[in-house]
């Protein structure tokens, strides 16, 4: 299948928006988010900053999913941590090799870094495809405070 990767820009925000309430309100994520979340989110993808970009996956019939980095550092491993989120399409484009692309993409724009995604255990073709990527399974879990 043919399709190009680019950055979110403002006039993705309305289906951008509906896809990440599909995405938050399904099994692959543990929150539903909320659509004050979702708002920033989006904004901090197109407006420049340092921790977070936004991707769409696209073709001339329009978008077919997107995803998200946010960009740290991982004194785990002495090197830049990118975070995958958000890795997102639309039922009729799963299985045509559009994230295996965009992992590989990824890998390419942010060389000597470290990959990290969550995945639901129970997602087993998202298990599978981040696997057929060359990702690992970590033998701990994440915890998190919000303050």
């Amino acid at each position: 299948m043919q399709f190009k990767i680019r950055k979110m820009n403002i006039g993705d925000k309305n289906e951008i928006l509906s896809m990440m309430r599909i995405f938050y309100s399904s099994d692959a994520v543990y929150t539903n988010g909320s659509d004050k979340i979702f708002e920033t989110d989006f904004k901090n993808c197109i407006n420049e900053s340092p921790y977070l970009e936004g991707f769409v996956f696209c073709n001339d019939d329009g978008i077919l999913g997107y995803s998200m980095i946010a960009k740290s550092f991982s004194t785990e491993y002495g090197k830049p941590c990118i975070w995958l989120e958000d890795l997102y399409l639309k039922p009729e484009f799963r299985g045509c090799g559009i994230i295996s692309s965009f992992i590989s993409y990824i890998e390419k724009e942010y060389k000597n870094s470290i990959l990290k995604l969550e995945v639901e255990e129970e997602n087993a073709h998202a298990v599978h495809v981040y696997e057929k990527s060359g990702f690992e399974k970590l033998p701990y879990f994440n915890m998190k405070k919000e303050v």
